[in-house]
């Protein structure tokens, strides 16, 4: 009876050595892989994850800085019709070269055109990184035939959606396998920001003007201001209180000439 009762101690005191054992040696892997970040890319290219590695070549960080670049202009990476305010040239949304008459829209669909905006800076860096996929396959031994589609961004509350119509088959020891749909995900609320900007642009081809007080009391979360300039121009700049990401735009409605109003 004791023998048998020792043999069971034994059996459970080795169980829970090796059980003491896994977990340090998953501890020490996890410290290794957070403090040594070189062997994570010393691995190199992963065969398994074409997706990974077209969302890391595609930049997150870079298609944001564009993002804001757009935000910070009134929608357009390069304003055509524009004024010049704080070092940044903001499209007019609505505008009229006239006193006393309310503005004309200049963009009815923002929402699209600010969408298109952001696939047109990155089609070429996104046909960059599909051949640059491609190429790491075909040298790691596969046949690979990429066939490129379009890009499609939308713009969703609270993130901004890019999906890449392309298609990638690779074929290695008579196994075959596509991947399509690639999309990458950001947490923006520009979307929202858009939003508030073309119901401004409407109040002012209403009524000239806008009273930016009402619309933060509807939208606590957002800071609106409006900034009347020398030539009749308005500048509103439409900023998260959260995040701080903001969307600022021009407009020239019912203006006066100077020295009236």
């Amino acid at each position: 009876m004791i023998k048998k009762m020792g043999e069971k101690i034994g059996k459970r005191s080795q169980v829970t050595v090796f059980i003491i054992l896994a977990i340090v040696i998953i501890a020490v892997g996890v410290l290794l892989y957070f403090l040594f970040p070189e062997i994570k890319t010393s691995l190199g290219f992963q065969e398994e994850t074409p997706y990974q590695y077209l969302e890391g070549c595609l930049d997150k960080n870079y298609v944001q800085d564009k993002i804001d670049e757009i935000s910070s202009q009134g929608g357009s990476l390069n304003p055509e019709h524009y004024l010049v305010y704080n070092g940044n040239n903001l499209e007019y949304l609505c505008y009229t070269n006239k006193f006393y008459e309310s503005c004309v829209v200049q963009q009815p669909f923002l929402k699209r055109h600010v969408e298109t905006e952001i696939e047109e800076f990155e089609r070429e860096n996104a046909n960059n990184c599909f051949t640059q996929l491609e190429k790491e396959y075909e040298d790691k031994g596969y046949e690979a035939t990429l066939r490129k589609g379009g890009i499609e961004v939308e713009l969703l509350p609270k993130r901004v959606v890019l999906k890449f119509n392309s298609t990638l088959t690779l074929s290695k020891d008579g196994n075959s396998n596509t991947y399509n749909l690639f999309r990458v995900v950001l947490n923006n609320n520009l979307y929202e920001l858009v939003a508030i900007a073309g119901s401004i642009v409407q109040g002012e081809t209403l009524f000239g003007d806008i009273e930016t007080t009402y619309y933060m009391s509807l939208y606590p979360e957002l800071k609106i201001e409006k900034k009347v300039q020398t030539d009749g121009s308005t500048v509103y700049i439409v900023t998260d209180r959260k995040s701080l990401n903001k969307f600022q735009f021009a407009s020239r409605s019912m203006a006066w000439p100077p020295g009236y109003g």
